[in-house]
């Protein structure tokens, strides 16, 4: 299938703005939580290698065919959705260095930088020109751009009352994260492989192809991590508040 000129240029300047838009608040809030200059400078400098590092792969690799699908042939795209998902959960789970960024970040902008999901408007933008199946365009364009645009919503809401919009922020990440996982399974079942189902008048052929495949192997993952970032947050607090009222429960 003919790549509309104009993708390469939305979804690599989408990429770039969403992680220029990551580092620039990661350093934000860790001046903002009082870190020194060196661990502020340090942390920075290896998340950016980090997640530069990934996307650069996911452009190598997607400029190979490495995740392109077939109809005879097992899919491998998989492998670039949950590789960085399985590392970055079980660094959120496990790793202090990353509890202690997720201590200093604060929640209203885990929320709030995911705007950039409004960009998934692409997939009913493809839709409409005949590129991509409505089984996936619609419930993955649909979900995206509520998810993004009511991202600033939620966050300025649990900025003014974090206590009053806790259960608001839990039902945005848990909504985020069920559009993920929609519109993994219906790109799954509208692409070429062994496993396609669905969409066989209008194969989802793009979505595996370079460059519309950086959403779901570079910009899907990271949007998981943010809502497992948000609500490990959340919980953290939550646990904290019930320590605190313990406490004074223990005093009086």
């Amino acid at each position: 299938m003919i790549v509309p000129a104009y993708l390469p240029y939305y979804v690599l300047t989408g990429a770039v703005g969403t992680i220029a838009a990551l580092l620039f608040g990661l350093r934000s809030a860790l001046r903002n939580a009082g870190w020194t200059t060196y661990d502020r400078t340090v942390t920075v400098d290896a998340a950016a290698i980090t997640v530069i590092g990934w996307f650069l792969l996911a452009i190598a690799l997607a400029s190979a065919d490495a995740y392109r699908g077939t109809a005879d042939r097992i899919p491998t795209i998989q492998y670039g959705i949950l590789v960085p998902v399985l590392i970055g959960g079980l660094l959120i789970w496990r790793s202090p260095r990353v509890a202690r960024i997720i201590d200093a970040v604060p929640q209203h902008w885990l929320i709030g930088v995911q705007l950039y999901r409004a960009l998934g408007v692409i997939f009913l933008m493809l839709y409409a020109a005949g590129k991509l199946p409505g089984l996936f365009a619609w419930p993955a364009g649909l979900g995206d751009v509520l998810v993004g645009v009511l991202s600033p919503v939620v966050a300025i809401a649990y900025w003014r009352g974090p206590r009053e919009n806790a259960d608001l922020v839990s039902a945005w990440n848990l909504f985020g994260l069920a559009d993920l996982v929609v519109a993994v399974t219906t790109g799954f079942l509208t692409s070429p492989s062994a496993f396609q189902l669905f969409a066989f008048d209008l194969p989802n052929e793009l979505i595996s192809e370079f460059p519309l495949v950086l959403i779901p192997v570079f910009l899907v993952p990271l949007s998981v991590l943010l809502h497992l970032a948000s609500l490990t947050k959340l919980r953290r607090g939550a646990l904290r508040d019930n320590d605190h009222r313990e406490i004074a429960r223990a005093q009086a």
